[in-house]
């Protein structure tokens, strides 16, 4: 009977412990904040909420408001589906958001109160508008709707061939991350408002030009701001097409004025990324997030202000070694506060124009995701890796951060969370490497537990204090695994020189800082050096396949998620050529071959390979392509390696879908259990 219940004592354990850790199914039912943004008068805080069903296999979001001083969150809208590009009306009377027209199922532009009453539908155009911003006086809006500009399908090219279905191409950019394509742009549009209601379809300010603003695939309105006084309109457009567009980085910030319908390019002269242009409150100045080089997109990014009384441009951050990733100015226009990765966090910082100064205002080991400007407060998200994302206030004065929602703390108050040490180790060439170790929840130093190497993907992304949906480090340590976390060479945070040093040494010196970092900290006590696996994507995918290749037997599974193989013919069907030519060296076919192609393509170490590996791979990435998933595979199954191959064929270079994300995760932890436990 003593045996019975000590054994059920420990069941019963186990049950609860299992229960308080972080699993796949509790991390699809965080909810996530996002859009936060201060209103006019900067005494409350706009922000959207999205929760997922699992169930149905969606998420959806709704809007609330929360006092910039802390207090009750009141909901303003819960409709079916999403409400997006939720701002303030100018006078702060009103939110403005888009939804679906229950009338004719277009994306349209709606208002409501701040009490959750009165909707209004103030958009009524043909076109499906994608984001809007109000212009600063309330007299118009603008917004981003698709325009068909060219027929790049057979069926639209002959009339009588109906049911034929090719693709025509003539030049390169037939396809962009995750989609073909189409002939239709992505173009901005004027209309004005009388009466509250937006009239008619709007004023196409690009019309005839077959290019994309925002720029794609990732660009939002934040590339577009408008003058105080609704006369100037700054957006920013790649007015390239074909092999030009793919092998250059070359952005340039759009002047359109209202009145006159013309535009003209204010950043001509500089052949890098130029993009987020924000007018200061009174109008005299314009801002904006400026990289010197064409084609690195990794470039240090920053802050270029151009003076219009003056006629003055200045670059405020070039002589500071940091990079700028975000920024807002503050009411007089006399400071810009911004944030900026530093030592594997995001923090915020203050630019004072007067004399040209930055000074740090956050620390501590997190990540500030945005920043807004309330007074005396700064108003943002704020993530760590064992924390998603809720809005903090800090006071510009003493640094002091407030936390004004706790969206998840029904689930975080019964939740095990494990520590996060911050080390430095020694690298091969006499550096010092920042590695943050995760350990399990109760860790018992006096126990062995199995570990993984974290390869971080980007390349230039750094290994700071994010949380992820699916490279979520809680949840590699709530099922026991001691996580290695190395922000190697070519990550951003650590002074350019770090990070410029990966481009054309992929397979070099990155590869000794994994393995410096693994062979240090293996040593502990705690760590089981026969149980360690290599896992990442992406970049950090190839990492995986390369490692398999060097590793010497140091680890005893691998888990490739989009990774690189055969960089070859990865040149060959990727599709931003400019980030390989930056990072690899050129084309494969250069008459004098690029040393990445000889030295550095994992393809080229597969013979050998002997460790188990697991695939993972997005149908519809094309960025890293198929194929680089299906080649490697095909060489694992030929030498007779334990290994397996999971496609996605609805997914890109992410896993977006909630229930692939949970299988995702349980044949992750599936195979780390296999070979680690």
């Amino acid at each position: 009977m003593k045996n019975l219940i000590v054994g059920f004592l420990v069941l019963f354990s186990s049950i609860v412990n299992s229960q308080n850790r972080m699993t796949p199914e509790l991390l699809w039912k965080l909810k996530r904040v996002s859009g936060i943004q201060v209103s006019p008068d900067g005494t409350q805080v706009l922000f959207s909420l999205k929760s997922y069903n699992l169930n149905v296999n969606k998420g959806e979001n709704n809007l609330y408001v929360v006092p910039v001083e802390g207090g009750e969150i009141k909901q303003i809208t819960d409709f079916p589906g999403n409400e997006l590009s939720a701002q303030w009306r100018p006078d702060g009377k009103k939110i403005g958001f888009i939804m679906k027209s229950e009338k004719d199922q277009n994306l349209a532009i709606f208002e409501i109160d701040l009490n959750g009453e009165n909707l209004q539908q103030i958009s009524h155009t043909s076109n499906q508008i994608s984001e809007f911003k109000y212009f600063p006086n309330g007299k118009r809006i603008l917004f981003s709707a698709d325009v068909k500009m060219r027929k790049v399908n057979s069926r639209e090219i002959v009339s009588d061939l109906p049911l034929s279905n090719a693709r025509v191409i003539d030049d390169l950019m037939y396809r962009h991350w995750s989609t073909w394509d189409n002939g239709i742009r992505s173009h901005l549009f004027i209309a004005s408002i009388e009466n509250g209601i937006m009239q008619g379809d709007g004023t196409d300010i690009m019309k005839g030009e077959d290019f994309d603003a925002p720029l794609k695939p990732f660009g939002g309105l934040e590339q577009v701001t408008i003058s105080p006084d609704g006369v100037e309109v700054v957006y920013a457009c790649k007015k390239m097409t074909g092999k030009n567009y793919a092998i250059s980085t070359n952005a340039d910030l759009w002047s359109y004025n209202v009145l006159l319908r013309n535009s003209n390019n204010l950043t001509k002269n500089n052949k890098g990324y130029d993009l987020d242009p924000q007018f200061s409150p009174d109008g005299k100045k314009l801002a904006w997030l400026s990289m010197e080089q064409d084609g690195f997109e990794s470039d240090k990014n920053d802050i270029v202000i151009y003076d219009y009384e003056t006629s003055l441009k200045t670059n405020y951050t070039n002589k500071y070694d940091i990079t700028v990733s975000g920024f807002t100015w503050n009411d007089k226009g006399d400071k810009v506060y911004f944030k900026s990765v530093k030592e594997a966090t995001y923090q915020l910082f203050e630019l004072d124009l007067k004399n040209g100064k930055i000074q740090q205002l956050t620390t501590g080991d997190h990540n500030y995701t945005s920043v807004d400007f309330a007074g005396k407060y700064l108003v943002g998200g704020r993530q760590s890796m064992n924390h998603p994302t809720d809005i903090y206030t800090v006071k510009i004065k003493s640094g002091e951060q407030t936390k004004i929602t706790d969206v998840n703390k029904a689930i975080y108050d019964n939740l095990e969370i494990g520590k996060i040490e911050k080390r430095w180790v020694s690298t091969t060439d006499d550096k010092k490497e920042l590695v943050w170790v995760i350990y399990p929840p109760n860790f018992d130093p006096n126990k062995v537990y199995p570990a993984l190497l974290y390869c971080q993907g980007g390349p230039q992304s750094a290994v700071s204090q994010f949380f992820s949906y699916r490279w979520n480090f809680q949840l590699m340590a709530a099922n026991d695994y001691i996580v290695i976390a190395p922000n190697r060479r070519g990550l951003p945070g650590f002074g350019q020189e770090w990070n410029d040093a990966i481009s054309g040494d992929w397979g070099g010196q990155p590869m000794d800082d994994y393995l410096s970092a693994v062979d240090e900290i293996k040593n502990e006590p705690y760590i089981d050096a026969n149980r360690i696996g290599a896992v990442g994507a992406s970049y950090g995918g190839y990492s995986v396949y390369y490692l398999a290749g060097i590793h010497e037997n140091r680890f005893k599974c691998f888990i490739s998620h989009c990774g690189l193989y055969n960089l070859e013919s990865w040149y060959g069907t990727t599709e931003e050529l400019f980030f390989a030519n930056k990072d690899i060296g050129g084309p494969y076919f250069s008459p004098i071959v690029p040393t990445s192609y000889k030295k550095f393509s994992p393809h080229k170490l597969a013979h050998k390979w002997n460790t188990p590996m697991l695939i993972f791979h997005g149908e519809q990435d094309f960025r890293v392509p198929l194929n680089q998933g299906l080649e490697a595979f095909q060489v694992l199954q030929l030498k007779g390696i334990d290994s397996r191959m999971i496609l996605f064929p609805d997914e890109n270079h992410w896993i977006l879908s909630p229930q692939n994300g949970v299988y995702w995760h349980r044949e992750y932890y599936k195979w780390l259990d296999q070979h680690l436990k």
